[in-house]
């Protein structure tokens, strides 16, 4: 075990790829066959959509609470009840299935689900930028939270295919397994994670009401009124209200365009989807070294993202609205960690997971609905219909990250950039146009 004293950059980026890895790979192993997992346990489609949504409304209910665990008692902490819940709630899904429950004990296990997600968002992300810093790192954290998420998008490649043939044997067999590794997530956080950057800090019940009350003034001070993070967060909002939704409801929709019925398929297109997502990944560590605004990738990414996902409800056939799926992938794994890092150049270092729980809070919000409102319209129209309401949704993030364009400053620079950038920024910054500079507060 690795002591904070003896912590390297190279240390930390390590225990940071290592959990997204695991974290990623438990995850992923029911996400090919949750929908029809739900089904089977006798959901019919509304009900279906419907527990999504409640799963994505308890992140957002918890938010504010559990960011207080990671702003005093440790980013570390946080981490490992997140894990600890997801068993909990995961094993719980099981036993709906095998014993019964209905509609009741499943919104009951995704309430925990959602309760233990929200452990996690958030607070590995800011251990991770205050780790860095206290080691000396220079290098943009971009590419480290690029990198993690081609990890992530290559241990969701794994985990896919082994759903999908796991749940060849029994539905339930990807849950149990998922339990497994989230011990073994425990295992990697409690011996290699240290909140190095960060001091924490005991707060007894009787002060919760008071940190709350603090997290909400510091999520407005350092989050709503802070111009630059305000537009990163609802920039970063806008795709949430299709995205969630659009994972849940393809594997019904493909099945259907198929007119098949083998789940074996599902895993294999969820291992398309893993690599779409490591090639979004890998297209931002390329992009940022040619790039020298993030604000270039944001309205790109959103611009391929919108028309691909309008075209997936469009589609008629199984390959073409699968070909368009795999390609939205792409754009939203491009778009995430950029606007991570735009946000994360602008948040104080104490109050950066509250900030993130701010992000995710908004995000969670914006899931629900889309995930409400288009399963609603899938259940009462097409799915397909779905497809082309989200993809109308998504477009709204350009707007705002238009506007994070004409702020310009430090936040819309990217460290590290080749001077080969100017081709690339001639594309993106229209000639007359001018960049109003803001201190650096990264």
């Amino acid at each position: 075990m690795i002591e904070p004293a003896e912590l390297t950059p190279r240390h930390v980026e390590r225990t940071y790829y290592a959990i997204a890895g695991v974290y990623t790979l438990s995850a992923s192993l029911i996400w090919g066959v949750n929908t029809i997992f739900l089904l089977g346990a006798g959901l019919s489609l509304m009900q279906t959509f419907l527990a999504n949504a409640i799963f994505t409304g308890s992140m957002a209910l918890f938010e504010v609470p559990t960011g207080i665990v990671a702003d005093t008692r440790g980013r570390r902490m946080s981490f490992l009840l997140s894990v600890s819940l997801l068993t909990v709630g995961t094993l719980g899904y099981v036993a709906v299935g095998q014993f019964g429950g209905g509609m009741t004990g499943i919104v009951v296990a995704s309430v925990v689900l959602g309760l233990g997600y929200t452990f996690y968002s958030g607070a590995v992300e800011a251990w991770l930028v205050d780790a860095l810093r206290a080691t000396g790192s220079t290098g943009p954290v971009d590419r480290v939270l690029a990198r993690g998420s081609a990890i992530s998008s290559m241990a969701m490649l794994v985990g896919s295919v082994s759903g999908g043939f796991l749940a060849a044997i029994h539905l339930s067999v990807p849950y149990l397994v998922r339990s497994v590794l989230l011990v073994s997530a425990f295992v990697i956080g409690f011996r290699t994670m240290h909140d190095t950057g960060f001091m924490v800090r005991a707060v007894r019940w009787g002060d919760v009401p008071k940190e709350m009350a603090r997290v909400g003034r510091d999520s407005l001070k350092f989050g709503w009124r802070e111009p630059h993070a305000r537009m990163a967060i609802f920039a970063g909002a806008m795709p949430y209200i299709v995205i969630a939704w659009a994972y849940y409801a393809w594997q019904p929709y493909f099945l259907q365009l198929l007119g098949k019925s083998d789940v074996r398929i599902l895993g294999v297109v969820a291992a398309a989807v893993s690599l779409s997502m490591a090639a979004g990944s890998w297209l931002v560590e390329r992009l940022t070294k040619i790039c020298g605004h993030r604000t270039t990738l944001l309205l790109g990414a959103s611009v391929v993202f919108v028309v691909s996902t309008i075209g997936v409800g469009l589609a008629n056939t199984f390959w073409i609205a699968a070909g368009l799926y795999l390609v939205s992938n792409v754009a939203s794994s491009a778009f995430t960690p950029v606007c991570q890092a735009y946000l994360h150049s602008v948040i104080p270092s104490e109050q950066r997971a509250t900030v993130l729980s701010l992000n995710s809070l908004v995000a969670s919000a914006g899931s629900m609905g889309g995930q409400a409102g288009l399963g609603w319209l899938a259940a009462t129209r097409s799915l397909g219909m779905g497809y082309v309401a989200g993809g109308i949704a998504a477009a709204f993030a350009i707007p705002w990250v238009l506007a994070m364009r004409r702020l310009g400053g430090a936040p819309d620079r990217i460290q590290g950039t080749s001077a080969r950038f100017a081709a690339c920024e001639s594309l993106a910054i229209p000639a007359g146009s001018s960049v109003v500079e803001a201190p650096d507060r990264a």
